[in-house]
């Protein structure tokens, strides 16, 4: 198949859902500009309570990134310096990133090969005397099995806090992630199931007094009067983002079940082919494919193939951060985490959002059927 002069597949787009509520979107925008409250009014609180509510638990606490998110969750736990936190190298930066900024040190652990998910096999072997903290991640919208680490954390004395960035919506045994930690925290980075139109965040408790302290932490320390009870940070969730988040997530079962007819397209068509693995929804998970990401031991020369075709796609994320220079000194070396690493060379994500149209995953299906390595 030669270069394809037809428009691009994209591997993501925001446009025809804003076209489709544009008019929704600029009346909330109005509104929030009519009502003389930009920060943390009544927008950001609404959104708080039904976003936490969806989730299964009792507060939301809207930050201004996913990342601020697992910041301050481990902030409010008092992890710190001399700390460390068992979580896995094929993750967005931000995971780790949070805990370095809180002064810990993350362990990793290896992951499910079917899954991508922390194996919570590897747990025990690397928890120490300074272990605090499991940060699993609910990783491409697929729940982490969250039994085992539960048990693991009751019988340690260690907290749980749910990276959630990937998987708003998903399921493990009928409950929402962010429900089963301390601390669920979430981002609604634009291109996530539930994005904002910009960067915004939120964690979620049904701990009192975790709430209270989160809410003093995102605003300098602050419980009243403006006088600060302990050093805080600035990290709000602003009145037009949770405004037009709260709208989307009227609508968010809808847009996960549009993603998961398009991941059964892909799986019937896809099925069968030689050098090719398909995502897995363990039983008892509900996947809501933030990604839809397949295996191939010829991954790059599958992603140029599609891309000449006018197929986007994307890899995430190629380099495990153990073996990211920046993170050289945590001192992990190549072979330390051998699954992580294979799946890493694997792991291609294909186009992925509910505005995708039959024929444009028809054209996916028939251009990776065609590749020959």
């Amino acid at each position: 198949m030669s270069k394809s002069d037809a428009a691009p597949v994209r591997y993501w787009d925001y446009l025809d859902d804003y076209s489709t509520f544009r008019e929704q979107y600029l009346a909330l925008a109005d509104t929030v500009f009519s009502s003389g409250r930009l920060i943390l009014g009544d927008r950001v609180a609404a959104f708080e309570k039904n976003f936490a509510g969806y989730c299964g638990a009792t507060s939301g606490i809207g930050v201004n990134s996913g990342t601020d998110a697992l910041f301050l969750a481990l902030k409010a736990l008092d992890i710190g310096p001399g700390d460390e936190v068992i979580t896995v190298a094929n993750t967005a930066i931000p995971t780790v990133a949070a805990i370095r900024a809180v002064g810990a040190s993350p362990v990793f652990v290896d992951v499910e090969e079917d899954t991508c998910l922390m194996a919570a096999s590897e747990v025990e072997s690397v928890i120490s005397p300074r272990t605090r903290c499991l940060l699993p991640v609910h990783l491409f919208g697929q729940a982490v099995a969250m039994e085992p680490l539960l048990e693991i954390a009751r019988d340690r004395n260690l907290y749980l806090v749910e990276d959630c960035a990937q998987a708003a919506g998903a399921e493990y045994l009928g409950r929402k992630v962010g429900s089963f930690g301390a601390i669920g925290a979430f981002s609604f980075y634009p291109t996530k199931v539930l994005g904002a139109f910009g960067d915004a965040g939120m964690m979620v408790t049904s701990d009192a007094g975790l709430e209270a302290r989160l809410r003093r932490l995102r605003f300098y320390g602050i419980d009243a009067d403006y006088h600060s009870e302990e050093e805080g940070y600035n990290s709000r969730l602003d009145e037009i983002q949770a405004a037009l988040l709260d709208f989307r997530l009227a609508k968010l079962d809808s847009d996960v079940s549009r993603r998961r007819e398009i991941a059964a397209a892909y799986d019937r068509g896809l099925a069968g082919i030689e050098g090719i693995t398909l995502p897995v929804e363990r039983e008892g998970r509900r996947h809501q494919y933030y990604l839809y990401t397949i295996r191939s031991s010829h991954r790059d020369q599958l992603k140029a193939y599609l891309a000449d075709l006018g197929i986007e796609t994307r890899i995430n994320y190629p380099t495990p951060i153990h073996l990211m220079r920046g993170y050289r000194f945590l001192g992990y070396e190549a072979g330390s985490l051998p699954v992580t690493e294979r799946l890493a060379g694997e792991i291609l994500s294909l186009p992925m959002y509910p505005q995708l149209t039959e024929a444009e995953v028809d054209r996916v299906v028939a251009a990776v059927r065609m590749f020959k390595p």
